[in-house]
């Protein structure tokens, strides 16, 4: 017979984990998403594995966007059709990875050395390069968006699954720029095998959902532009700023959106 005393030892570990889980959770959501939330404190513990619920928010994202598309369609509601998913995922992170895409396009845009673009990321102050940016990129995501076929707007809420997997896989591989920030808090916390085995399988999994629901074609397009661009990713971010910053990592995540979603444009026209 067991030792009643180590089955309550068990289940307080048991319980603690699961706790711990939660936790992650709660402050991937918390941080990387406006979705009303509880806090809690951010222990080494709960820090471990809160990357592997942040595709979870990307999960949100294309449900929502998802459900705004087709409540607008049935409503024939059709300029709302077609901006509403363009401003709901920016919405629903609170603009979070914009804010590191446009710090980058200042930092880039100095054409400075390396010090200096860590120094403007930094910069609470916007640059002119960076309103530019930000009209560039929207008008070109909304181009996008209207060019998608009706049919091919269920593989592109797969999407947002795949690059928050990708970002998340970046964030315990690539090299850090720094060893301080918000990107090297999570990466010195996570346990790194274990979260990038995850966030592979949730690349995977969107990349098979995409396949499902566009077909192989529109498969083999997301693969292989995802594949470019975290390819682009570690090359200019090594290259520029000696690895990657959260700042970084938002950028990436927004190129690697508009970049699918103009990939799928092309192909829901083929197939």
């Amino acid at each position: 017979m067991k030792n009643p005393e180590i089955d309550q030892s068990e289940l307080s570990g048991v319980t603690q984990m699961i706790l711990n889980l939660l936790g992650s959770f709660i402050i991937a959501f918390s941080m990387y998403s406006r979705i009303p939330i509880p806090q809690v404190e951010w222990t080494k513990e709960r820090l471990r594995y809160a990357m592997c619920f942040f595709p979870l928010i990307g999960a949100v994202i294309g449900l929502l966007v998802m459900g705004a598309y087709s409540v607008c369609s049935s409503l024939d509601f059709l300029h709302f059709r077609q901006i509403l998913p363009v401003i709901l995922p920016i919405v629903i992170t609170g603009g979070i990875h914009m804010d590191g895409f446009l710090d980058v396009i200042d930092a880039k845009s100095s054409h400075a050395d390396r010090e200096r673009k860590l120094e403007i990321l930094k910069d609470p102050h916007t640059g002119a390069f960076a309103i530019i940016g930000c009209g560039v990129y929207l008008l070109l995501y909304l181009a996008a968006f209207r060019e998608l076929e009706p049919h091919m707007i269920p593989a592109y809420c797969m999407i947002f699954i795949m690059t928050r997997a990708l970002s998340g896989l970046a964030v315990v591989t690539f090299p850090m720029a720094k060893t301080s920030g918000l990107a090297a808090s999570f990466s010195g916390a996570a346990r790194k095998r274990t979260v990038g085995i995850v966030m592979a399988g949730y690349a995977a999994g969107a990349e098979l959902g995409v396949w499902y629901l566009g077909g192989p074609v529109a498969a083999a397009a997301a693969f292989f532009v995802s594949l470019f661009v975290y390819g682009y990713y570690y090359t200019m971010a090594k290259r520029e700023f000696g690895g990657i910053t959260g700042d970084l990592a938002g950028y990436f995540l927004q190129i690697c959106e508009l970049a699918l979603v103009a990939g799928l444009a092309v192909v829901s026209h083929w197939v």
